[in-house]
């Protein structure tokens, strides 16, 4: 790893650690620690099939949308390329919008196929994904609306959800039927910025042609995934029960700490509380835990100690948890891809 990018690195981590301080300082450190050490093992360890059941699920979507493409990966590598994809959002800032290059670079080395599709193929991913996560936010937040009398902080929340459940699909619609005009748009914004960034690489920096041909590559290949409709239903089923078990993960920690909500709860948080992700710390670390634990306290008569605890198991358990299986399929991937290319023809 580069040292400036070593050093972004390390800084975001440091920024993480910042907020985790403040926040464990504000609720209390010791009375925090009391309840990690006090939560149910066999509970905790119901928590971390969870996430893996999480990256199985996002892993066979990942499969879904590579054969829309016509490419043949097995549900084995699409998993390992799905938990890679964790590991490098985690250890990157401003998480999905960095991630996505190196992960369609991994996924070149175990797939034949190009980078173009390879990047289409992952940012497909992000946008299904987010199609369940806001499905998961409107109607936990809906039957809680109707469950319960909303204060008026409660109120603003609902209804940003529910404008954000209108407005952003209309403005993708928006955005997909001007496609065409979007993709020359894409074309003259980025040719200055991937010739600099080639001609700093290894060999030849790209013609502002070949650039052209690659975004539209890339645009040619989101189109036929959405036009394979069976199998982009499938990727959102299984996009949706990747959100499920992130949900019931988290249920699963708060009962190992104690603590006894409805269901639906997670189901709204834990989609609401990836919108910080954005914040420039590794994967948005911190700042999710803050949103999610923010919420747990105002929605729940759960107490700000309990409620952290819960997250801490549940958020940081699964960080770490999804970085050491990230990490080894990423080494995995690099290693097959080197055996690959050194292989005789």
């Amino acid at each position: 790893m580069r040292r400036g990018k070593l050093s972004s690195v390390l800084v975001g981590f440091a920024a993480a650690g910042v907020v985790f301080a403040a926040l464990f300082w504000f609720v209390g450190v010791e009375d925090v620690l009391a309840a990690i050490t006090r939560a149910s093992l066999p509970l905790v360890g119901v928590v971390a099939a969870m996430i893996v059941a999480w990256l199985l699920a996002w892993g066979l979507a990942l499969r879904c949308i590579l054969a829309a493409l016509g490419v043949d990966l097995s549900s084995f590598d699409s998993v390992l390329v799905t938990a890679a994809a964790a590991f490098i959002n985690h250890v990157v800032p401003f998480g999905q919008a960095s991630s996505e290059p190196v992960t369609a670079w991994l996924l070149t080395d175990i797939s034949d196929t190009e980078f173009e599709t390879a990047l289409a193929s992952i940012a497909s991913l992000d946008a299904l994904n987010f199609v369940p996560s806001l499905s998961f936010a409107v109607v936990g937040v809906g039957y809680y609306a109707t469950a319960v009398a909303l204060s008026d902080g409660l109120a603003v929340l609902v209804a940003s959800v529910i404008v954000a459940a209108v407005g952003l699909p209309l403005l993708a619609a928006l955005a997909w039927r001007r496609r065409v005009a979007l993709q020359r748009r894409l074309v003259s914004g980025l040719t200055p910025v991937i010739r600099r960034i080639s001609g700093a690489l290894p060999g030849d920096p790209l013609e502002p042609d070949e650039i052209a041909t690659r975004i539209g590559n890339f645009v040619e290949a989101v189109e036929r995934v959405a036009g394979d409709r069976r199998r982009v239903a499938a990727a959102l089923a299984f996009s949706a029960t990747g959100w499920a078990c992130q949900a019931l993960g988290l249920w699963v920690a708060l009962l190992a700490v104690g603590a006894s909500v409805p269901i639906y709860i997670p189901f709204f948080v834990v989609p609401i509380g990836t919108t910080a992700s954005i914040v420039p710390t590794p994967g948005g670390l911190g700042g999710i835990e803050t949103v999610n634990i923010t919420l747990l306290v105002l929605v729940t008569s759960v107490s700000p100690t309990t409620a952290t605890a819960a997250v801490t198991i549940h958020s940081v358990g699964g960080f770490f948890l999804t970085n050491s299986l990230g990490a080894a399929a990423a080494a995995t991937i690099k290693i097959r891809g080197a055996s690959i290319v050194g292989r005789p023809a």
